[in-house]
């Protein structure tokens, strides 16, 4: 069966293109911008989703596309008009992508989307399931939705098979964004003040998604569906650093300072967003997705959390 991973040199492309070799059972095209490192036997593709190409020909002989290249959440953006700039490779060049796949007769394309379609927090309700109503707030989720209803529409016309997967928080070695500044705040040692903080975060080891991935790509039963995902165990922001502060044995202090004063505080000095993601819930119930594919977490979250934090302190000496 030939796989082919668009955004192969990204943080979650690396790690499939590799699982997918190792597996044994899939022939790789890794589609990238530029030429990087690939594992061996992986067939790398360089080309830009943005180009004017015609796709149909490079996609003849592919079964199955998996679809992680796209823009990310930007922490700082420069854009004038960040929606457009999502939009533009987000869901016009995924679109082409999949026109031109449904035409060159690939079964089932699978599109990694993001939990912040369903919402950005599960503050006061409960845990995001596979059939709750999606409900993006910020520029970088509304454009993944509106891809996965481009995505939609191509499928009921054509008959290719559509897998929609909405990951938790994905990290793991390499991990970039805010996770990798938690990291940098441990490697550190600076003091913070997030030892009493009670809310629920789920998460998703970059080992265990793939192997999920690996799974939609041959599993009967996905065409067709939205899929929630996670390590199947929420933590704390207290909990997820101590973790981490144990892979990285890091002497980092957590003071216990109220959550209430640390949401006063960030409202007062513009960082409402920031406080947010360190105090608020985002939980996910994967239960419907465990039971339609059958699928586990094979790798307990805390112990992914401490290989993470032990990979960033080994890359950061």
């Amino acid at each position: 069966m030939k796989v082919l991973v668009t955004g192969a040199n990204g943080f979650i492309g690396r790690a499939l293109t590799e699982s997918l070799v190792n597996a044994g059972s899939f022939q790789v095209l890794a589609l990238m911008r530029h030429k990087t490192s690939l594992p061996i036997r992986v067939e790398p593709l360089i080309a830009d989703l943005l180009d004017d190409i015609d796709w149909v020909p490079l996609l003849a002989d592919v079964d199955v596309i998996v679809h992680l290249a796209g823009r990310a959440h930007v922490l700082s953006e420069k854009e004038n008009d960040p929606l457009l700039a999502y939009r533009c490779i987000n869901v016009e060049a995924t679109r082409r992508l999949a026109q031109c796949a449904a035409e060159a007769g690939v079964k089932r394309f699978i599109f990694v989307s993001t939990i912040k379609v369903n919402g950005e927090h599960t503050n006061g309700r409960t845990p995001f399931r596979n059939n709750d109503a999606a409900k993006p707030v910020a520029p970088y989720s509304a454009s993944k939705y509106e891809a996965e209803l481009v995505l939609q529409d191509i499928a009921s016309q054509s008959g290719m098979e559509l897998v929609i997967i909405r990951p938790s928080l994905v990290y793991g070695p390499g991990v970039k964004g805010n996770f990798a500044t938690m990291l940098a705040w441990l490697a550190r040692g600076i003091p913070l003040p997030l030892g009493v903080i009670n809310n629920r975060r789920s998460l998703l080891a970059l080992d265990n998604f793939c192997d999920f991935i690996s799974l939609c790509i041959t599993h009967p039963d996905v065409g067709g569906h939205t899929l929630l995902v996670s390590d199947g165990e929420d933590l704390s922001t207290t909990e997820l650093l101590q973790t981490l502060k144990e892979g990285m044995h890091s002497h980092t202090w957590l003071l216990p300072v109220p959550a209430g004063i640390l949401e006063i505080l960030a409202k007062l000095t513009g960082h409402k967003a920031k406080s947010d993601r360190l105090l608020g819930n985002l939980q996910v119930d994967p239960s419907d997705t465990f039971k339609l594919t059958g699928w586990r977490p094979s790798k307990p979250a805390r112990d992914a959390l401490r290989e993470t934090a032990a990979e960033y302190k080994s890359r950061s000496r």
